[in-house]
Order: structure tokens, then C-alpha cells, then sequence
């Protein structure tokens, strides 16, 4: 009778804290500020639902929530390689580049404005 107690405290502990890591991260990627902030945060979502659905296996006993939350596990992994790769692809996050471009890094790109002034000033082609 005492394990029952300390294992229904122990489950009713773990939801709490889980909820609370959920709004956290809800709150962090809402946030942001960068996309890999955002990625980040749905990482760690699917490592909190992994997290509910083990503490509710546990507390209903049935057994089958454990390969669920192994599947999750295995999709959530992909997810997050997958937005790896597509940060990968786009190269420098915004913040990133605006910080290059200001510290002479990488040159800044001529917009249509300097282009147009040009033009006007030799004439127009």
C-alpha cells in the first residue's frame, strides 16, 4: 500500500513538472528568436510528449505506450535532422548575416535604390 502511495505521488510529480516544461518550451518557441531557437524548442516538445506518454504508461500499466513513445522518439529525431539540414541549406540565419554584413565580413549586395542613383547620375541607359 505504501509503494502505491509513494508511486502515485511520484506520477502526480512528474506531470506537474512536465506541464510546466511544456509551457516553457511553448513559451520558447513562440519567442523565438532565430529559427534554430524555434527547432530547438520542437525538440525538446517531442522529448516532453515522450516524457507524458512514459509517465502515463507507467500509471495505466499498459505496456503498448512504450513503443509508441519509442516511435516518437525515432520521428523526432528525423524531424530534427531534417530542419537541421534545411538551416544548413539556407546558410547565415538573418541575424547572422545583418552581423557579418556590419563587421565588413561578407560584402552587402547593391539594392535597386544605389543601382537606380547610379544610373541617374550617368545618365539614363
Amino acid at each position: 500500500m505504501m509503494a502505491q502511495t509513494v508511486l502515485s505521488a511520484a506520477i502526480g510529480f512528474a506531470l506537474v513538472l512536465l506541464s510546466a516544461a511544456l509551457l516553457l518550451t511553448v513559451l520558447r518557441i513562440v519567442r523565438g528568436p532565430t529559427l534554430p531557437d524555434r527547432v530547438l524548442g520542437l525538440d525538446m516538445l517531442v522529448a516532453i510528449a515522450i516524457g507524458f506518454i512514459a509517465v502515463i504508461a507507467i500509471k495505466t500499466g499498459f505496456s503498448l505506450y512504450i513503443d509508441i513513445a519509442i516511435a516518437l522518439g525515432l520521428v523526432g529525431f528525423l524531424a530534427t535532422v531534417a530542419f537541421a539540414r534545411f538551416i544548413l541549406a539556407r546558410g547565415l540565419a538573418p541575424e547572422q548575416a545583418a552581423e557579418a554584413v556590419s563587421a565588413k565580413k561578407i560584402p552587402a549586395k547593391r539594392g535597386k535604390t544605389v543601382q537606380s542613383a547610379r544610373r541617374k547620375r550617368r545618365g539614363a541607359r
